[in-house]
């Protein structure tokens, strides 16, 4: 699959909840496509950090002005021909229309379970996003519809086979 006009897409916006495993296949995907990777969380203001450190839920407020970053990022690379995969939940409809005002993007959503991913959140260590958010990203998750650039991906597989599996969407 590719972006809406039939092209090879500017961005892969890899996607989903908290602890879905979107920077570790975004990174693998990156490198099998010789494209760069950003992590989403990157372009959050400090104060959005600073928030989601405490505990506390983004609302649509706070995420307008991450989500516009990461859009002008995309159009920047969509006028000078680069190619990007970034790891971003991209969790509403609202914030990949967003997203997609940047260029021609393909959202990769990572679909799991509440329960796997709650495991592997509480598994992993120096994040700044704690697993007690997990059900605020569930209840605010819109998954992409079938009139969006979008595939949808299971997640209990190896990240590497997860990767593959995008990389033959876009063939």
């Amino acid at each position: 699959m590719s972006a809406a006009n039939g092209s090879h897409p500017t961005a892969i916006i890899v996607m989903g909840v908290s602890g879905c495993g979107k920077s570790t296949v975004g990174a693998l995907l990156a490198g099998e496509l010789g494209w760069d990777f950003r992590d989403g969380d990157a372009f959050h203001p400090p104060a959005n950090v600073e928030k989601m450190s405490s505990g506390a839920p983004l609302t649509d407020a706070d995420r307008w002005p991450w989500l516009d970053a990461i859009a002008a990022h995309v159009a920047e690379l969509e006028t000078s021909g680069g190619h990007v995969v970034v790891a971003c939940s991209a969790l509403k409809r609202a914030y990949r229309d967003r997203l997609k005002a940047g260029g021609r993007v393909l959202f990769a959503h990572l679909d799991g379970t509440y329960e796997l991913i709650d495991a592997r959140m509480k598994a992993r260590k120096n994040h700044f996003m704690p697993p007690s958010l997990l059900q605020s990203q569930f209840a605010t998750l819109e998954p992409p519809a079938p009139d969006e650039p979008a595939v949808t991906i299971p997640i209990e597989s190896q990240p590497a086979d997860i990767a593959r599996r995008i990389l033959a969407q876009l063939r």
